[in-house]
């Protein structure tokens, strides 16, 4: 049976800890318990949890090593949460972070030893504008359904819409795009280190689904560390564009996996390009890649007349690890491109490198977002919906907050800092599993694409 515990709180319960008491945070209002009409067998039991408290200093208490490989249930079939926030309107890797994600629920990284306008809302969350989604105005507030914090435990297994269910399906492009030729990302950063992987060329996978229109510009999702989770999210985007259920339909998003820069932590490609607080990933995405998909051979013969959106609430990010932790920078430092945010297993820690230009200004790398500098906290809340996941057996958990590398900590303290600031929200804790653990990401991808897309303005056709 599915365990899904449902309460704002349920992240700061560890038992032995010195603990602060956040503020604001009063449980929700649940029924104790509801079954589940999204997936055959499987029930669903939702419990209220204690208010919630951050942990400061003390390591948490050492985790089960039990393996994790079903679906967590959807927002929409889950028991009402009564929010405790207002919600503001204004997303398994191998070492190298290259590879195809797997459901090794014990894989590490290499970072774990380097240390707009008049709209109407329709049924389906969406909104239809009167005007071009590319004005630049804020789109309106889908409302609080879905937000909060979330708790998923074994079994799991892969929710429907990340299989093939027959839809119709779309059109899957590969192509390269040589280093050397970027303007951002060249292979000649000084802070690169001769010893570590540094590729010369990157793969870029883009899957256009089926229900897009050619010259219309098309939503989109940049996954990090292509090919990534590419082959559940076009799943998704086939299943949930055709969707009959009204509550949990996606738009037809153009997915785009892109590769690393090669290896892993302080002195690799993919640490430059993942881990570095600064604006400089999410241009060289609006710039160069989102260009060179358009302008793509194959692509363009195909569709011709394809083009993104400008409207930062149709573009999202998903990663995991590093590619999590850019996913949250390329919205932070540039919520005027990136506006929708996932993020498995979030390196929110100090894995900057410190011989960085930036480090000057965050010395503590994405441990900065959530405490000390506080930069969540300390800044005005930005249009941006963050979906977060982080897992009882991640990455050094057992760490003293003193190391700035303990990942359930930070992720835990990234979710207190948006509530705080009253973010739209949504943090699954996974018991029992892993770093990217994959057997999580398969349980609940599709409800976190679903949360992430609520209230997405459509542009008129």
């Amino acid at each position: 049976m599915q365990r899904y515990v449902s309460s704002p709180s349920f992240r700061w319960v560890f038992a032995g800890l010195g603990l602060l008491t956040a503020q604001g945070c009063a449980g929700p209002t649940v029924p104790s318990s509801v079954s589940s009409s999204g997936s055959t067998d499987v029930s669903v039991t939702i419990t209220p949890a204690p208010g919630p408290s951050v942990p400061l200093t003390s390591d948490p208490p050492q985790a089960s090593n039990s393996a994790m490989p079903t679906a967590a249930t959807p927002p929409s079939e889950m028991a009402p949460v009564t929010p405790s926030h207002t919600g503001n309107s204004a997303t398994q890797l191998t070492e190298e972070g290259s590879g195809p994600l797997s459901g090794d629920t014990s894989a590490t990284l290499a970072e774990s030893s380097d240390v707009l306008t008049t709209s109407t809302a329709d049924s389906s969350g969406f909104a239809s504008q009167t005007n071009s989604p590319d004005a630049g105005a804020a789109p309106p507030d889908p409302g609080n359904e879905g937000d909060g914090d979330f708790e998923v435990s074994a079994p799991y297994s892969t929710q429907p819409e990340l299989t093939n269910l027959g839809s119709p399906k779309g059109r899957r492009f590969q192509f390269r795009m040589r280093l050397a030729d970027s303007r951002f990302f060249d292979g000649q950063d000084p802070t690169l280190d001769p010893t570590k992987i540094v590729n010369s060329e990157r793969s870029i996978v883009v899957y256009v689904p089926a229900k897009y229109v050619d010259g219309s510009p098309a939503p989109l999702l940049v996954i990090q560390d292509g090919p990534g989770d590419i082959d559940l999210v076009e799943n998704a985007i086939d299943n949930l564009t055709h969707s009959t259920d009204t509550t949990r339909r996606l738009p037809a998003f153009v997915a785009i996996a892109v590769q690393n820069g090669g290896g892993g932590a302080q002195g690799s490609g993919r640490g430059l390009e993942y881990d570095t607080m600064s604006d400089r990933y999410a241009r060289s995405i609006d710039e160069e890649g989102l260009e060179a998909v358009a302008s793509e051979p194959a692509i363009r013969d195909a569709y011709p007349n394809l083009s993104f959106t400008t409207d930062p609430s149709g573009r999202a990010a998903l990663g995991c690890s590093s590619g999590g932790a850019a996913a949250l920078t390329m919205g932070w430092f540039r919520p005027d491109l990136f506006g929708r945010i996932i993020t498995y297993s979030g390196t929110f820690v100090d894995q900057q490198n410190h011989a960085a230009p930036e480090a000057e200004s965050y010395p503590e790398g994405a441990w900065g977002y959530h405490s000390n500098q506080r930069l969540i906290q300390n800044a005005p809340p930005k249009p941006l919906r963050i979906f977060l996941n982080v897992n009882e057996n991640d990455l050094r958990s057992n760490d003293p907050e003193s190391t700035l590398h303990n990942w359930v900590m930070a992720n835990q303290r990234t979710a207190a800092a948006l509530l705080e600031q009253g973010y739209h929200y949504r943090f699954v804790f996974g018991r029992g599993a892993g770093h990217c653990d994959g057997g999580v990401r398969r349980a609940t991808l599709a409800d976190a694409l679903v949360w992430a897309w609520r209230g997405y303005q459509e542009p008129q056709r």
